[in-house]
């Protein structure tokens, strides 16, 4: 995705894109939003265990890219998943991919 709604993403920073509503939006992965979603998913790293062994529920992907919006105005979290579910896992990969490397991996 290019970034036509919101800012353009800057991959260097971990940042992506998901389309909630017809509009493109910045997922950004900063350590405020992995803390936000460790407490309430659990341990990110036990996360990464069950997305690679695809057993990755869709309310935690869901979840996850919840926290990671860099803006949550007039958005709910049944927004991002009923975004997730319309386009599909396969358009939605990328996204959560992104954040993944970026919690293995940190920036560069």
């Amino acid at each position: 995705m290019t970034g036509g709604g919101d800012a353009a993403a800057n991959p260097l920073r971990g940042e992506s894109f998901l389309m909630i509503g017809g509009r493109e939006r910045r997922l950004r992965p900063t350590f405020a939003a992995l803390v936000a979603a460790e407490e309430d998913l659990g341990s990110l790293f036990e996360l990464v265990e069950r997305a690679g062994d695809g057993k990755l529920r869709l309310s935690e992907m869901s979840a996850l890219f919840w926290h990671c919006l860099a803006d949550r105005s007039g958005i709910g979290r049944e927004d991002v998943g009923a975004a997730v579910v319309e386009q599909g896992l396969a358009a939605s990969a990328p996204a959560l991919r992104s954040i993944l490397k970026q919690v293995l991996q940190g920036l560069h």
